[in-house]
């Protein structure tokens, strides 16, 4: 079983800085207008010719109401109307997508996010996945992956059942705060009772995972409210918690521009609320899986950790790593061998390129050999907190220390420190150091230097 996380409050300040997620590497930072449609379909294509298995994701993006805290690509209405042309136009891409790839690749995986997936009726959402039946092979029986953003506000018993129906096993439910104060602050009033009541559900239409995602650093929130908050959730008894920081960015999300930031919690609250929140997770036996993530050690995360199988794409920690992934709706991100593409993420743009029959592919990336290199390294740190050298030399036919000479004295100076070890042939990240792990990787990443560090908020 891999040590549990040790808090450091010095190590922490010392090496907490700017940087990316890293949920891909390249970061998305790096995609350009140089990749389009035909890029895309020749992914597809050899996808086909490898009969590689797939995992899908699509993105509807309305919401009834705006939460001032929210990152995601979306568009506010009170007009359920308004998903009709956005699901048609939807229809539209995966069937255009779906003709270049073959019968027998199976959908392993498959997440729909938001927005508010749920703002689509009943009869929408049977819709939507009839047509991707239609189009793609989706595993047909309950060991498949099935994902959905869950707002409890929009959801009840009779959707869980549709939902589950429909071959959905795992549920996304956010949980800003339960404290009336914050709540009020962020626009988001949402009770304790429903997010149990949706848990309730979920928990008797037996599904197999719930995701609960807790945010700290929010306007008015303070340590005691967060360490409630916690509480309440822990005695949910979610497969899996989220803890992750608030970032606050007005200048690239507008709905922040809403929120006060006087109202912010200090950096010492902050602090205080993550290092108390990841002590009542630990102690309530939840694994620390890595870049905000816990999980229960019966988890299929947590087992996969365990067994070196964790692996990660542009939409987390997964064990289907090994898929293709097919990014469908506005803004959505695929990752198709040495491909990223992004299709547009104005949705207007979105729905009239595919009225005429084209894709909607904008930017991307082709990664090169050097990309390949440095992203196995960063999805080992990420996934195993440990790097064996030797794997990495005899896949790609370099020598290690020759190849990352320049991050050699960064890493030096983190093993003196005590965030990682570091051997001839090897780097392990220590308990006190797997918060920061982010902060290792920037060691690998080429593009960092050169990436401005306010694209970026800290991650801790």
């Amino acid at each position: 079983m891999l040590d549990a996380i040790r808090w450091d409050a010095d190590l922490i300040h010392r090496y907490d800085q700017a940087g990316p997620r890293y949920t891909s590497y390249p970061t998305a930072l790096q995609f350009d207008g140089k990749m389009g449609s035909f890029d895309l379909l020749h992914a597809l294509r050899r996808s086909r010719q490898a009969g590689r298995t797939l995992s899908l994701y699509l993105h509807l993006p309305f919401c009834s109401s705006v939460c001032y805290h929210c990152r995601s690509n979306k568009v506010i209405t009170a007009d359920r109307g308004r998903a009709f042309s956005y699901l048609k136009q939807l229809e539209k891409e995966i069937e255009l997508v779906a003709c270049h790839l073959g019968p027998d690749q199976v959908v392993e995986q498959l997440h729909v996010g938001g927005g508010t997936p749920t703002f689509a009726s009943h009869d929408q959402l049977r819709q939507l996945m009839a047509h991707l039946r239609k189009h793609f092979t989706l595993q047909d029986d309950d060991h498949a992956d099935f994902g959905i953003d869950i707002d409890p506000r929009e959801t009840d018993w009779a959707t869980m059942g549709l939902l589950r129906e429909l071959g959905f096993n795992r549920v996304n439910i956010s949980v800003p705060d339960l404290a009336p104060t914050v709540q009020s602050a962020i626009n988001r009033t949402q009770t304790l009772e429903q997010t149990q009541t949706i848990i309730d559900a979920a928990r008797t239409l037996q599904y197999r995972t719930i995701d609960i995602n807790l945010i700290y650093g929010l306007p008015l929130q303070t340590p005691p409210h967060f360490a409630r908050t916690v509480d309440a959730v822990i005695a949910l008894q979610p497969d899996r918690v989220s803890v992750s920081s608030y970032e606050h960015l007005p200048e690239r999300h507008m709905a922040q521009r809403r929120i006060n930031a006087a109202d912010l919690a200090e950096s010492a609250n902050k602090l205080k609320m993550l290092q108390t929140g990841v002590e009542q997770l630990t102690h309530a036996g939840y694994r620390y899986i890595g870049m905000d993530h816990f999980a229960l050690p019966d988890d299929e995360l947590a087992v996969a950790q365990e067994d070196g199988r964790l692996q990660r794409n542009v939409q987390g920690y997964t064990t289907h790593g090994y898929c293709d992934l097919i990014g469908l709706g506005v803004s959505a991100i695929s990752q198709i061998g040495d491909l990223y593409c992004q299709n547009s993420s104005d949705v207007t743009i979105y729905q009239q390129t595919l009225s005429q029959g084209q894709l909607a592919t904008v930017r991307g990336l082709r990664c090169s050999e050097d990309d390949q290199i440095r992203r196995r390294v960063i999805q080992a740190l990420l996934c195993d907190f440990e790097l064996r050298f030797d794997e990495v030399e005899k896949d790609y036919g370099i020598d290690f220390r020759t190849y990352f000479q320049k991050s050699w004295p960064a890493l030096n100076q983190m093993a003196a420190d005590g965030l990682i070890q570091l051997n001839d042939n090897a780097i392990s990240i220590q308990p006190s150091g797997r918060l920061l792990a982010h902060a290792l990787c920037m060691q690998f990443d080429h593009y960092q230097p050169a990436s401005p560090v306010s694209q970026f908020s800290r991650a801790i």
